[in-house]
């Protein structure tokens, strides 16, 4: 089996509109080591990308300005032994696919834990990943579903209904709740 070696340098960049989140998870990977700048966009990952290309990367999937996956592959562009972490609350397999097409090494349902993310990005290639210590419920996995296609369908709820063969009633008083956890 091939040897891949880690970058030593443990530059890593956090590309998520969530601040919150983003904020809380770069304190955690700078504790665990790792020298962290982040972005809020698409059009702010790519330019630290150019600025100064990051051994790792966390990215959010879905960004107010764009796909994520812009970062991704912008900076496998730049530095093609990056490792990138993608992030996505809408986990399905297109997306994860496409995430893997454009460089990504992991992908994981956000919110992520820091453990899991650092597990992720240093894990060894070709290496399974541990089962989630805290997988979604199988009510939150069909309210993630319900959300992406609710927002494929440009939010139209009379044509997410028929597309998941819904009442359309049903459906409003689905999304008029809080996610499950």
């Amino acid at each position: 089996m091939e040897q891949i070696s880690l970058p030593e340098e443990k530059s890593l960049l956090i590309v998520d509109d969530d601040r919150p989140f983003r904020e809380r998870l770069a304190r955690a990977m700078e504790t665990r080591g790792f020298q962290v700048k982040s972005a809020e966009t698409v059009r702010e990952g790519v330019a630290m990308v150019d600025h100064a290309p990051p051994a790792f990367a966390v990215v959010v999937l879905k960004l107010d300005d764009g796909t994520g996956l812009d970062v991704v592959e912008k900076l496998h562009e730049v530095r093609t032994g990056a490792r990138v972490v993608v992030l996505t609350g809408f986990g399905n397999i297109a997306t994860a696919v496409a995430a893997v097409k454009f460089g990504a090494i992991d992908y994981l349902s956000n919110p992520a834990d820091a453990d899991d993310i650092m597990g992720a990005l240093l894990a060894a290639p070709g290496a399974k990943p541990q089962p989630p210590e805290n997988p979604m419920s199988a009510d939150r996995v069909r309210w993630e579903h319900i959300q992406r296609v609710y927002e494929l369908c440009g939010h139209n709820v009379s044509e997410t209904a028929r597309r998941l063969n819904m009442h359309r009633r049903t459906l409003q008083r689905i999304l008029a709740k809080r996610s499950p956890r």
